[in-house]
């Protein structure tokens, strides 16, 4: 059964989308931790990140990279900070969060909610960014 971040690849479910090539997507995660939360995927569904081909890995870090210097001149931070939990959703995925201390990235504590628009809107500064 595909995953939702497949379903997401394959145009089956929407998203806010910042930055995609030919092996990966980023888009804004929908209950974020912080106002500009991106996830960065592969296309290709694996389960664990450290099960991806070396080659692929690398180069989804790149790209990581790459949206992570677009997020930081869109969203105020000290710096994008990254991690990799994997027990969300069984599809490969780092997630990116604009940072000013290491509380910003408690993924314990409440979400803050936007709405669609408010997405669409820092999807939109992200990419042009």
């Amino acid at each position: 059964m595909a995953s939702i971040f497949t379903k997401i690849v394959n145009g089956e479910l929407p998203c806010h989308k910042v930055a995609e090539n030919d092996q990966f997507l980023a888009f804004l995660d929908i209950t974020p931790v912080r106002e500009g939360h991106v996830l960065v995927i592969p296309k290709l569904e694996v389960d664990y990140i450290f099960d991806l081909e070396d080659d692929h890995l690398a180069q989804m870090m790149v790209f990581a990279k790459s949206v992570a210097k677009k997020l930081k001149a869109a969203v105020p931070c000290n710096r994008v900070g990254v991690t990799v939990i994997g027990l969300e959703v069984p599809h490969a995925h780092v997630h990116l969060i604009p940072i000013d201390s290491l509380h910003d990235m408690d993924f314990t504590k409440k979400k803050t909610p936007f709405s669609h628009e408010e997405l669409a809107q820092i999807a939109e500064k992200i990419r042009l960014a």
